[in-house]
């Protein structure tokens, strides 16, 4: 049976009334509901409305109801004040993104120091139903918010595995470990597809991305070490950043390390920089990870990072992500 966080239902909302006038209307908006066809449920001093009968109630309570003290949550998160609703309202329309499967997989290269390509990271872009992009930061924005995260992320994942059967290199795959609950089962199907396409599980890198918004840095560990015992490496993103502290690179054992971009562009003139980028990766040497350098966009840099010992790059100066990889 598939986990509800891979499907992609309709939102069902507790709403919960203070006040004695909210509590006194509670019978009231029963039967408006009733007749007008709509599923609500009462439990004890909650009410319970799927999202289709969301806009009906807010518009109710505005007109009848002490509103500001009318709260919601779904999927057992925090409770918010009722009018902040309307954001997750909006974002309705990553659903169909997901159900449309409307992930396109692009590709950018990663080389070696004499700019020869070992790897692609693979990156995910999606599109409307006109097939305009739509930008990453606004995908994820809304699948945050309406408890869509784990979906999108199986989705880029999934594409991901299938574009890399192309490629015949090594893959650099993204994934949000916040997303994941169970690796076991969260990422049997992510398995699956690459025993089913026969590829190597050598040949992937699972990319730990926001990685200073993860808290739980056990479950992060187990996440990984379960990729590690199917065969497939992982690396840390964005070192430098958040939680990635040294002594954070020597507990998670990343097989790579990938220098944030703030300390890549410009590192060959700032002194500032240079000590982050040789202080991380003497760290990489010393756990036995791959130094990275992403971000790379000036020949000044790029021959400051390989002089220093980085051994794999990443950034436009190599070539830009593409859905045609470059070869």
């Amino acid at each position: 049976m598939a986990c509800k966080n891979c499907l992609v239902l309709e939102l069902q909302f507790e709403i919960l009334l203070q006040g004695n006038q909210n509590i006194s209307m509670i019978d009231i908006v029963m039967e408006h509901f009733k007749r007008r066809g709509l599923m609500i449920k009462k439990e004890k001093d909650l009410l319970i409305i799927k999202e289709s009968g969301t806009r009906e109630f807010l518009d109710f309570s505005r007109d009848f109801m002490e509103i500001d003290k009318i709260y919601f949550r779904f999927d057992n998160k925090d409770w918010e004040p009722i009018s902040e609703i309307e954001t997750i309202l909006d974002m309705q329309w990553i659903d169909e993104v997901i159900r449309r499967n409307a992930v396109v997989s692009y590709s950018q290269p990663i080389v070696n120091a004499k700019e020869e390509i070992e790897a692609y990271e693979i990156l995910s872009r999606f599109t409307r139903e006109d097939h305009s992009l739509i930008y990453p930061n606004e995908i994820f924005s809304a699948a945050r918010s309406r408890g869509r995260l784990y979906a999108l992320d199986r989705l880029c994942r999934m594409a991901a595995v299938r574009y890399s059967a192309v490629l015949n290199k090594k893959t650099f795959i993204n994934f949000i470990p916040t997303s994941i609950y169970s690796p076991e089962f969260c990422l049997q199907s992510t398995i699956k597809l690459a025993n089913q396409l026969q590829i190597d599980p050598n040949q992937f890198v699972f990319e730990v991305v926001e990685s200073d918004k993860v808290e739980d840095v056990e479950h992060l560990k187990t996440i990984l070490n379960y990729y590690n015992e199917k065969g497939f490496q992982y690396a840390l993103d964005d070192v430098g950043e958040g939680y990635s502290t040294l002594e954070m690179l020597l507990d998670l054992q990343p097989h790579y390390m990938k220098l944030d971009i703030k300390y890549v562009q410009g590192v060959s003139v700032d002194s500032e920089k240079q000590k982050v980028a040789k202080l991380f990766l003497k760290k990489a040497f010393e756990i036995n990870a791959i130094p990275l350098a992403e971000g790379v966009e000036c020949r000044e840099d790029f021959e400051w990072l390989k002089q220093s010992g980085y051994q794999l790059f990443q950034g436009y100066l190599f070539g830009k992500p593409s859905v045609v990889p470059q070869r």
